[in-house]
């Protein structure tokens, strides 16, 4: 390899460095190092095209025709490596993680839960819970959040918004310690540059954020702010609901300034879950630990004598509201569990059906032979 070679393959791995490129992502490469692939970041979706990035330059690309027709192949999502022949992408790598939520319009009827699930984001260092210090905020849904975060194994960090709305916004901070167990919780303001440099160590190079939130929680602000100008549009503040509007309509990876990307997402409506892991577990540690001291091991935290839960909740070391939140989404990730686990089952049915009718007409071709 000449001088000039070794510099640009240099270059090349430092562009893709700089994009989140690690040696998890160069070990799936190898394979096809001889494919006259090159690896690129999915920066954006739209209905037929896709945005990607190699660090030094951007281009649209398409769908290879059998990832669109393989059930089994990885769609891609904002976030995503993959590989490129031209500007056709030719196989989506493993992810290192990804945020994803139960599909929306469920209402969050347990009768009615998502049948698919939705990949928001991809390979992510941190996850944002934006939440505005106006009508927005509310511990219920930090606490959803929350769950729904740890249960796709990611780090949540949540920014308080609009806190140049109260002369004194410190309680809030307090309100949600108490709920948010040793996450970092930072005041931030889109009127000024009230705790910016605390963002700092989440956006250096090579890292990744996404940020999640309600509409009109100052997601695209924030961003603004961060980008240090206008890159996402914004809405006014709407007099009707007191908060901002909905703007973001898609998922963007933004290269930040400050060398990280961030991840702008639309508002969500509803927190409907997908994965199933320990992340209840996780956003509620102290009802966790008490459960354990149960005087039943089954105990539901509702009526049981003995219940140590509920001995707290008299005592007011938890509040009633952070209990019932807790019992909620326990049911509804045991259903989803559940039914995961038979749609499963039926998976696996239905492939041994379908093995043996092929051995029952392979012994009808020899049989009429």
């Amino acid at each position: 390899m000449s001088i000039e070679d070794n510099t640009d393959k240099n270059k090349i791995t430092h562009h893709l460095s700089q994009m989140g490129w690690t040696s998890f992502f160069q070990a799936q490469l190898e394979p096809f190092a001889n494919d006259g692939v090159i690896p690129a970041r999915v920066a954006g979706v739209s209905k037929n095209s896709f945005r990607t990035s190699d660090g030094n330059r951007e281009w649209l690309a398409t769908l290879a025709g059998r990832l669109k027709h393989n059930a089994d192949s990885r769609y891609p999502v904002t976030g995503d490596w993959v590989l490129m022949t031209d500007a056709v992408i030719y196989r989506v790598l493993v992810r290192k993680n990804a945020l994803s939520r139960g599909a929306s319009g469920t209402h969050n009827k347990q009768e009615a839960q998502p049948q698919k699930e939705q990949v928001i984001a991809a390979n992510l260092d941190t996850v944002f819970i934006v939440c505005g210090l106006d009508r927005d905020f509310n511990l219920r849904r930090i606490e959803r959040y929350l769950t729904l975060v740890y249960n796709c194994g990611l780090t949540p960090v949540i920014l308080l918004t609009k806190a140049d709305l109260h002369q004194d916004p410190e309680p809030f901070v307090g309100e949600v310690e108490a709920v948010a167990f040793g996450v970092p919780i930072h005041l931030v303001s889109a009127s000024d540059d009230t705790g910016l440099n605390a963002l700092a160590p989440y956006l250096s190079p090579g890292r990744t954020t996404t940020m999640v939130g309600s509409s009109g929680a100052g997601k695209s602000t924030l961003v603004n702010r961060l980008y240090g100008s206008p890159i996402q549009l914004t809405g006014s503040i709407s007099s009707h609901v007191g908060k901002g509007k909905h703007t973001t309509t898609s998922r963007d990876l933004i290269m930040m300034p400050q060398g990280g990307m961030v991840i702008d997402n639309p508002g969500i409506r509803e927190i409907a879950f997908w994965e199933v892991d320990k992340g209840i577990e996780a956003a509620f540690p102290e009802i966790e630990k008490l459960s354990q001291r149960c005087r039943f091991t089954n105990c539901s935290h509702t009526h049981e004598p003995g219940c140590r839960v509920l001995g707290a909740v008299d005592d007011g070391d938890i509040s009633g509201d952070r209990l019932e939140n807790y019992r909620k989404m326990k049911r509804e990730l045991a259903y989803l569990a559940d039914r995961q686990h038979k749609s499963a089952d039926r998976v696996e049915k239905e492939r041994w059906k379908e093995v043996a009718l092929k051995i029952k007409a392979v012994n009808k071709r020899k049989k009429n032979m």
